[in-house]
């Protein structure tokens, strides 16, 4: 009688010990909410957890990368925009001073208009984002256009960005993806003609300050179709930083659309059904009071017993 009743404790401690583990795993998982809570739970799920949680920091940090890149394409737009109209507004002076009929004090107005202008254009594509020049190339931190002179005349404009190789800007968006950023300032240079006979934005302004001073109205004329080269250039130019700017909103919409299933994914591996858990944890609460209740007539000590 003795044997059998040792046996029946043995057992009721073990079914009561698993009980108690049960419970408490199902307690623990309610207070947070978490399908484990150490890797010893589920090695597997845990090593999934990790992978998705490590994704979506990655995924933050290309969101970043869009977002800077967003903003700089913004600014590049707005510069050349500036740059546009100032050009437009140039032309439209040249056109004015063409005329025959206009005295030589009347282009000198015109001019010092243009000279303002001239300044204007390069001031936009001068633009700063950031403490970091948009079309410097590589050299974001050294401004790149600058207006030169002689005796207080505009001769040209230099530049001082990257001269050799590419000068635009990579940024990588995804894994395995990059864009690059229109930064390489050359391309408003806009060099069409040889080194003896230069053909580009700095010697067309020096054309038109030239041909002012000398009321030279055939020359002017005929800087009219340089004008809308330039112009033409850098609205090209602009095309080319919207198209950029469209892929990298297109991107962006991926990117939230990735994190909201990555975050979803996450949820599915990490987070409890607390409808589900609390059942469950209810059936064990019961099972284990049950087994304690169990426990009081199997334990129950006799004198008698030891007589």
């Amino acid at each position: 009688m003795r044997v059998t009743d040792s046996l029946m404790s043995q057992s009721f401690l073990r079914n009561l010990s698993t009980n108690t583990k049960n419970m408490q795993k199902y307690q623990e998982q309610l207070s947070s909410l978490k399908e484990v809570n150490r890797p010893s739970d589920d090695p597997l799920r845990v090593s999934k957890i990790l992978d998705l949680n490590n994704t979506i920091v990655q995924n933050d940090q290309y969101k970043t990368t869009i977002n800077d890149a967003v903003q700089w394409t913004n600014v590049q737009d707005s510069a050349l925009s500036s740059a546009t109209k100032s050009l437009q507004r140039i032309k439209t002076l040249i056109q004015s001073s063409a005329n025959d009929t206009l005295s030589h004090s009347d282009r000198q107005a015109n001019k010092a208009e243009i000279a303002s202008e001239i300044h204007g254009v390069v001031d936009a594509l001068n633009t700063n984002f950031g403490g970091r020049y948009v079309f410097s190339g590589m050299n974001t931190t050294e401004r790149p256009f600058d207006v030169t002179t002689i005796d207080g005349e505009i001769t040209g404009i230099t530049y001082s960005g990257t001269k050799e190789g590419d000068g635009n800007l990579s940024r990588e968006i995804a894994p395995g993806v990059s864009i690059q950023l229109n930064t390489d300032g050359r391309e408003f240079i806009n060099e069409q003609g040889t080194a003896e006979s230069p053909d580009n934005l700095g010697s067309f302004f020096k054309d038109v300050m030239h041909a002012l001073n000398t009321d030279d109205t055939e020359k002017l004329s005929g800087l009219l179709d340089r004008a809308d080269k330039q112009i033409e250039n850098v609205v090209s130019n602009r095309a080319k930083t919207g198209a950029v700017f469209n892929r990298l909103e297109a991107t962006l919409e991926r990117n939230d659309s990735e994190k909201l299933n990555l975050k979803s994914m996450l949820a599915e591996n990490q987070d409890i059904d607390l409808a589900e858990k609390y059942m469950q944890f209810t059936m064990e609460k019961t099972a284990y009071q049950a087994s304690l209740a169990m426990g009081t007539q199997i334990l129950q000590t006799n004198i008698l017993d030891y007589l």
